[in-house]
């Protein structure tokens, strides 16, 4: 059973207890080795990796700055509770990566110079989704944290397309990578409690959405209308650049896109939403 269906019947309130049990450090992970296996990488190899970097930093970024009125919308206190930790693990990824650049790759800086830097490998795709779809529905939301329909849009765009789809399409593959190459121990570790804290932001938005819809069924076309507009710019953004980078993953083109959207066609049958 994956880790979001596991957790589909919890409760804000188990999501958040759940929190206290599983805290950990962005400055404890041990980076020791890590400076070492990234000077061995390939040239190719770096690029690969030095990309995929680069897309988190800002996606944690824009995700802990874009995230406040979801907070502002909550419909109780055990919500509210649940949602604030989300907040605090998105800023806690954010000074891991800032970390990462600082220690391995040897690129210190700020954390807004960080995202700058990375910013200058990212294409519009990522930009549709993170500087586009994510500002206007978060815009939305704070204006109006009693509108239901914009906080089903939010929860679609933030915890069903952007964690759930791009982000564990991430880690997925490239922690397989990883593994395989038995290199960067340092980010394997925190990049994998990192993708734990996401499945449980998951599950919270898996639940939340299978509340509403069956409470409204009408917005469930709030969910495929969503869906349906960033779906194009979702498997641009999760194909890597450059030819052999495919390779390197060891996956066919188009693999990655269709993995995130098998995911996401299973966890949408658990909010009772098909897909059009």
């Amino acid at each position: 059973m994956s880790g979001v269906a596991a957790q589909r019947l919890r409760s804000p309130q188990e999501l958040y207890a759940q929190w206290e049990r599983s805290h950990w450090s962005a400055h404890e992970v041990d980076l020791s080795r890590d400076g070492a296996d990234w000077a061995a990488l390939d040239d190719g190899e770096r690029e690969l990796l030095y990309w995929v970097l680069s897309s988190l930093m800002v996606a944690e970024e824009r995700i802990s700055t874009q995230f406040c009125g979801l907070v502002l919308a909550q419909d109780d206190e055990e919500e509210g509770s649940f949602l604030s930790t989300q907040l605090v693990d998105e800023v806690r990824h954010m000074q891991f990566y800032a970390r990462y650049r600082d220690q391995v790759i040897a690129d210190p800086a700020a954390i807004g110079e960080h995202v700058a830097r990375a910013r200058e490998v990212l294409g519009a795709p990522f930009r549709r989704i993170f500087d586009e779809a994510l500002v206007d529905a978060h815009d939305r939301l704070r204006r109006s944290p009693g509108d239901r329909e914009a906080k089903v849009d939010f929860v679609t765009t933030y915890h069903m397309v952007i964690e759930g789809t791009l982000g564990l399409t991430a880690s997925h593959f490239l922690l397989d990578f990883l593994g395989r190459r038995g290199v960067l121990p340092g980010f394997v570790e925190g990049y994998g409690l990192i993708a734990a804290d996401e499945q449980r932001h998951i599950a919270y938005g898996t639940e939340f959405l299978r509340r509403a819809v069956a409470e409204r069924p009408e917005l469930g076309d709030v969910v495929r209308q969503r869906i349906a507009d960033l779906l194009p710019a979702v498997a641009e953004a999760v194909s890597p650049p450059g030819n052999g980078a495919w390779d390197l993953l060891g996956v066919e083109d188009g693999e990655l896109a269709r993995f995130g959207l098998d995911a996401l066609t299973r966890r949408l049958k658990l909010v009772g939403v098909a897909l059009r």
